[in-house]
């Protein structure tokens, strides 16, 4: 039997208002995580490493740092017929920009009729998970479904930040109902204190997931998105199916990581999920050679590690520390450094994340702050310390006290 023709699409046209000042200049696909990786890259890998060989990118807002960083990290062989494309808004259809991420497929469907595919696997790019999608892409076909969710086990007091869904009674791997955030879910049968959440990423038969986007395009009351309106129409029409991520094995996963997943999208949750891969056993192990995360490989030194000019040892614990930074006697804890950060004599960074080529000068302090690019911590100032000053000077401070700053900034003593 001939293997069906894959296809994969990312959506990456979000505005990601709850993660600014870090998306004020860039896409939130293409804001950095875990030192010198893109968010954009862990849909990326997966897509790649579950040989799904056919990929674009739709982007909207603010892309030229993700188109570029796709269009020089992401190059597979043509040879193959295998490619990564960044697609930006084409107005296909009129002088108007994406609607909602249903509206971005509903715009793009001359792809989908150029490659002619059977399958469509659609998934976000800004989560933090691993996932082998050939498995879920079986279980589809397997199952019969149109459309297929994958879903993640969460605690039922937090149903109300997820799509829910309900299963079937009768046919325990079909969609009954899809929850927008609801307040009293019902938990699962064999696990009642969890229920199932949408993960945001799909499989569909092609011709089933073109179909519904030229109905959902036509209507007036709808919002255009995948998990409001495109999936409930297929779970209307008893279509739809649901993939538990309990059931997919990613070669090189242990029990503490094997069903991590992470929506990154505020300042707390991009900071949790950093914390999530700095302990000895982390939640989430980036260093799992099987399933490897790829992104841009830079021509940078190794990180250097070296005594002050007096002669004083910095300390380095349970950090994350990227090519070309150099940590010249001061002291880093729990935090995440990208490349060519430099920390200098007697200077503390706890608890932080620091994108590229931050510099934390001498006897400075960073605590529980985000340092976007650039950004340059002068000799004895604070940062994270004081955090009614922090806003007093323009910060962006977290109801949990995170500070961030900007693209740039120079935080003066």
């Amino acid at each position: 039997m001939k293997s069906p023709k894959i296809f994969g699409i990312v959506l990456a046209g979000g505005e990601g208002k709850r993660l600014m000042p870090l998306t004020e200049d860039r896409a939130k696909p293409a804001v950095p995580f875990g030192g010198h990786y893109r968010l954009v890259d862990f849909a990326l890998s997966n897509l790649i490493n579950s040989r799904v060989g056919q990929i674009v990118v739709l982007t909207q807002y603010k892309s030229h740092s993700l188109d570029r960083h796709v269009s020089q990290t992401w190059h597979v062989s043509g040879l193959l017929d295998t490619y990564v494309a960044s697609v930006p808004a084409q107005q296909r259809l009129g002088k108007r920009w994406f609607s909602g991420s249903a509206d971005a497929i509903l715009q793009s469907l001359n792809l989908l009729r150029d490659e002619k595919p059977d399958i469509v696997v659609v998934v976000g790019a800004d989560h933090v998970y691993r996932m082998d999608f050939s498995q879920m892409i079986e279980a589809h076909i397997a199952s019969g479904a149109k459309a297929t969710v994958a879903a993640i086990r969460q605690p039922i007091e937090m149903a109300d930040q997820f799509g829910v869904i309900e299963l079937s009674e009768e046919s325990p791997e079909m969609i009954q109902a899809f929850l927008e955030k609801p307040r009293n879910p019902v938990g699962l049968a064999d696990s009642p204190h969890e229920v199932l959440a949408s993960m945001g990423n799909y499989v569909f038969d092609a011709d089933a997931l073109i179909d519904a986007v030229l109905r959902d395009g036509e209507r007036t009351d709808s919002g255009h998105d995948m998990g409001g309106d495109i999936i409930p129409d297929f779970v209307a029409r008893g279509e739809a199916g649901v993939y538990d991520l309990r059931r997919n094995d990613v070669p090189g996963s242990t029990d503490r990581d094997r069903y991590y997943w992470r929506d990154v999208g505020t300042i707390d949750s991009f900071f949790d999920a950093h914390q999530d891969l700095i302990s000895a056993l982390p939640v989430f192990n980036l260093y799992n050679e099987e399933w490897p995360i790829f992104t841009q490989q830079r021509n940078s030194p190794p990180a250097k590690f070296v005594r002050d000019a007096h002669g004083f040892l910095g300390t380095m614990i349970d950090s994350i520390v990227s090519l070309g930074s150099l940590i010249s006697g001061a002291h880093v804890e729990r935090s995440v450094l990208g490349p060519w950060v430099h920390v200098n004599s007697g200077a503390q960074v706890i608890d932080s994340i620091l994108f590229e080529r931050v510099r934390v000068e001498a006897g400075a302090r960073v605590h529980r702050s985000v340092l976007d690019k650039n950004v340059v911590v002068e000799r004895g100032a604070v940062v994270g310390v004081d955090l009614d000053h922090d806003r007093a000077r323009g910060f962006s401070v977290t109801e949990s006290g995170i500070t961030v700053v900007g693209k740039g900034v120079t935080v003066t003593a």
